[in-house]
């Protein structure tokens, strides 16, 4: 475990961002939109990669609000269709020549019914990870460039529960269950972020990839709870984060100075639910370099994106 500091860490710590670039995914809402709103703050120029254009501006007008000068910007982007995400790419590697920061937040969470992307991925598997998957690599140059780029992906404690990956079903398409299903595109996220930062290590990249996990936190994503689950969350608001704070462990994987590559940031309360951001363990499933290696080769095929590193 890397000896941080037992001090609290809040956005007050984040340091000086000016001169950066920040592409900050589902930023139009819940933790994106603070992730984004906070390195605005800081000084970075933000990216709000949204798949809604029109709420990407609402947000965009709320963060000038209340950071006046922000230098926010807009993207299209809706990760589960390939085109798109390839379009985005396009757009960002042409307006920017380094990426400081890719910030890989955007998901959808207990999809019910079983539902497909435009390229006929499982919505959640083709969502939270392949979309993420081939942005990153579409983008990686832009993140190479920068001077120690960092791309930080957010999982959740959901990938603890019955989430084994079955590379042979990788789409679910064998009884499907949404409650699993988001557990397998939660661990895929971490083994991602494990794979990646080996890669960027064994080529002597300065680059690093890190995750994130908020908690128990006060999103829209609760609206896809199962009934039950969506009353209990509503009983137990005051026991939840804000979508200010769960944002925390985002924000401290992409710009705390003692953060390293593979670090995983998350909620230091009982059961990582509530509280500011620490370090955390994952699952030693999410650290399987076999998984790890299998889930890279199909994201690769499935999406048809290489890495350049």
């Amino acid at each position: 475990m890397p000896a941080f500091t037992s001090e609290p860490w809040t956005a007050r710590d984040i340091p000086s961002q000016e001169g950066r670039v920040a592409v900050v995914t589902g930023a139009n809402t819940g933790l994106g939109r603070e992730t984004a709103r906070e390195l605005a703050r800081a000084g970075a120029t933000v990216e709000l990669a949204c798949r809604d254009h029109a709420k990407g501006a609402e947000a965009m007008a709320d963060i000038h609000a209340e950071v006046p000068g922000a230098d926010l910007r807009v993207q299209e982007l809706d990760l589960s269709s390939l085109d798109s995400v390839r379009a985005a790419a396009s757009a960002l590697a042409d307006r920017y020549e380094r990426i400081d920061l890719l910030i890989n937040n955007a998901g959808v969470m207990y999809v019910n019914p079983r539902k497909e992307t435009a390229d006929g991925f499982e919505m959640q598997m083709g969502t939270n990870h392949l979309g993420h998957f081939a942005l990153t690599g579409l983008l990686m140059d832009r993140v190479l460039a920068a001077p120690a780029g960092r791309v930080v992906s957010v999982s959740s404690v959901a990938h603890k529960i019955r989430s084994r990956i079955d590379f042979d079903d990788l789409q679910f398409t064998r009884g499907y269950e949404r409650v699993a299903a988001y557990g397998r595109s939660k661990l895929a996220n971490l083994l991602f972020t494990y794979r990646l930062d080996r890669r960027l290590r064994d080529a002597g990249s300065p680059a690093s990839a890190l995750a994130a996990h908020p908690g128990i936190a006060a999103t829209e994503l609760v609206r896809n709870l199962p009934g039950p689950l969506r009353l209990g969350a509503s009983l137990a608001s005051r026991l939840q984060n804000s979508a200010a704070v769960g944002a925390l462990g985002t924000l401290r994987a992409a710009t705390d100075p003692a953060a390293a590559g593979s670090d995983y940031f998350g909620p230091a309360g009982p059961g990582e639910a509530v509280g500011l951001p620490v370090w955390v363990a994952s699952t030693g499933r999410s650290h399987d370099p076999q998984a790890q290696d299998l889930l890279w080769a199909a994201s690769e095929e499935l999406t048809g994106v290489t890495f350049s590193i």
